[in-house]
């Protein structure tokens, strides 16, 4: 079996874990960011083995140049998602605002009565 058997390439930043609908990028951003080992990684997402974890892993170590800038590029995505999502709240998103805003003037409210 070849490394690159354990993954389909949707698109040059869309890899998966074959079998799965995990992308790299998940697993290598608990490995390199968050520092977890890879059963830590495989207890987290249960429809992984160990073994795709540490395949991705090593195909990360054989490609890294590659999949440092693929890393890069997700991570920077994401950044501007979640800016987009910021600047341009959803209506649920304006009520959870609106309804923890209210909750937190509530607390303050509480806390000022008791002493």
């Amino acid at each position: 079996m070849q490394l690159e058997d354990y993954f389909n390439f949707l698109a040059p930043n869309d890899i998966r874990l074959k079998g799965t609908r995990v992308g790299i990028e998940t697993i290598l951003y608990e490995f390199i960011h968050r520092a977890r080992t890879p059963e830590e990684i495989a207890q987290t997402y249960p429809s992984l083995t160990v073994e795709q974890v540490y395949a991705t892993i090593l195909y990360y170590l054989h490609n890294k140049e590659a999949v440092s800038k693929y890393l890069a590029d997700w991570l920077e995505w994401n950044h501007q998602q979640v800016k987009a999502q910021h600047l341009n709240p959803s209506p649920t998103a304006i009520r959870m605002r609106k309804l923890r805003a209210e909750q937190r003037k509530k607390e303050k409210e509480e806390c000022s009565s008791i002493s």
